[in-house]
C-alpha cells in the first residue's frame, strides 16, 4: 500500500513541476498532481492510520517546498527568460532631409497610410485628408514626430 501512497504522491509532484516548468498556465497538469498528491494523502489516513497520514502529509508539504525552492534557487528560470537587448530605434525624421513643401511620389496606395519617395529615399507617409493612388504626386503637407503627412497634387 505504501508503494501506491508513494507513487501517488510523487507523481503529483512531477505534474506539479512540468505545470511550472514546461506547460504554465495550462492548469490541467498542476490541478492533476495536485488531485494525485491530495489522494495519496487520503490513501494514508484511510488505510494506514491519523499517525501515519499527518506523517505522509507532512513528508508532503516538506518535499514539495524543497522541491520549489530548488526550482526557485537554481538557474532554471535563467532559461527561460529572454537575455536579448533592444538598442535599436525608430527612424527620425531629419529636418534636412524632409521639409513642409517637399514634393514625392507615391509609390504603393495611401487609404490612408503608405510609402512614398522624396529626393530618392523612401518613407511611410500618411495622407492627409483623401485616399491617394499609387505613382501620383504628393507634397508634405505635415511633419509631426516621425510622421509624414501629404496630401495630392491635383493636375
Amino acid at each position: 500500500m505504501w508503494t501506491v501512497i508513494i507513487t501517488l504522491i510523487l507523481v503529483g509532484i512531477l505534474m506539479l513541476l512540468l505545470e511550472i516548468l514546461v506547460i504554465p498556465g495550462s492548469g490541467v497538469a498542476g490541478i492533476i498532481g495536485f488531485a494525485l498528491m491530495v489522494a495519496g494523502i487520503w490513501l494514508a489516513y484511510s488505510r494506514q492510520g491519523v499517525q501515519s497520514g499527518n506523517i505522509t502529509l507532512g513528508v508532503t508539504l516538506g518535499v514539495n517546498l524543497i522541491v520549489l525552492l530548488l526550482v526557485l534557487r537554481s538557474k532554471t528560470w535563467d532559461k527561460f527568460m529572454l537575455h536579448t537587448k533592444i538598442d535599436s530605434k525608430v527612424r527620425t525624421i531629419n529636418p534636412d532631409q524632409l521639409k513642409v513643401g517637399d514634393k514625392g511620389k507615391t509609390i504603393s496606395r495611401c487609404p490612408p497610410m503608405g510609402k512614398a519617395v522624396f529626393n530618392d529615399k523612401f518613407y511611410e507617409v500618411s495622407a492627409y485628408s483623401e485616399f491617394i493612388d499609387q505613382q501620383e504626386d504628393i507634397e508634405i503637407v505635415k511633419i509631426s514626430g516621425n510622421k509624414v503627412f501629404v496630401k495630392q497634387i491635383k493636375k
